[in-house]
């Protein structure tokens, strides 16, 4: 069974100050509220509360750590919210020998977490863009998916602003993006259901107006 779906959303993060000066960095939804990050402490009294909440004793000896181990979890989960796509792809090349068709990277592993349960979804992203007068590192392009999602993401969302962030970072002639996943919100809680892909799409410039270069596009996917 496959989702599929088209969709054209926000495109970078945008950034929130909190009152003690660190910034705070969302899906594109501006908080309604400035928002003061706890300290790590007051983290780990939160899992604390969310164990007890569950059934169980968090003085016990095998989860007396847990708070601390899953604050410093949290960390490298959400590492992608101090973190800036548009940077990330700011050293880029001209000098490319009049290379001037598609550049694609093809299967990258992703992992993020579900805004909606924060629960992993799972997955391969795949990326092309046609350069226009400079090219970046291919593993920018690994590393810009590694920073979108290292935050509470939805799959829609992510793969607009992985499109937008190539688009405005090296002002392409187009950018694909295909993510496949597999949400652990879907097949771990509710309808419980396994092994069910959800594919989202996003084609911007060339790759939306050509038909024959977004077939390429997939064909390669299809047949990689």
């Amino acid at each position: 069974m496959t989702t599929i779906t088209d969709n054209a959303l926000i495109t970078d993060s945008q950034i929130q100050k909190s009152t003690n000066g660190c910034t705070i960095k969302t899906n594109g939804h501006a908080p309604a509220t400035k928002i003061q990050k706890p300290t790590e402490a007051e983290a780990e009294a939160a899992v604390r509360t969310l164990i007890a909440w569950a059934g169980d004793d968090p003085e016990r000896e095998g989860l007396i750590d847990t708070p601390k181990r899953v604050a410093k979890a949290y960390k490298e989960f959400f590492k992608g919210y101090e973190e800036d796509a548009i940077d990330i792809l700011s050293r880029t090349f001209e000098d490319v020998g009049g290379y001037d068709d598609m550049i694609m990277l093809r299967g990258i592993d992703m992992s993020s977490h579900c805004e909606h349960h924060m629960v992993p979804f799972i997955g391969k992203v795949h990326i092309a863009y046609m350069p226009s007068e400079k090219v970046v590192g291919i593993s920018k392009l690994a590393r810009i998916v590694e920073t979108f999602s290292k935050r509470l993401q939805t799959q829609e969302t992510m793969t607009a602003q992985i499109a937008a962030a190539i688009d405005e970072g090296l002002q392409a002639r187009g950018t694909a993006v295909m993510i496949e996943a597999e949400h652990q919100c879907m097949s771990m809680r509710g309808v419980q259901k396994q092994n069910v892909a959800t594919i989202t799409t996003r084609f911007t410039g060339v790759f939306d107006s050509n038909k024959d270069l977004k077939e390429r596009f997939l064909g390669l996917i299809k047949n990689g």
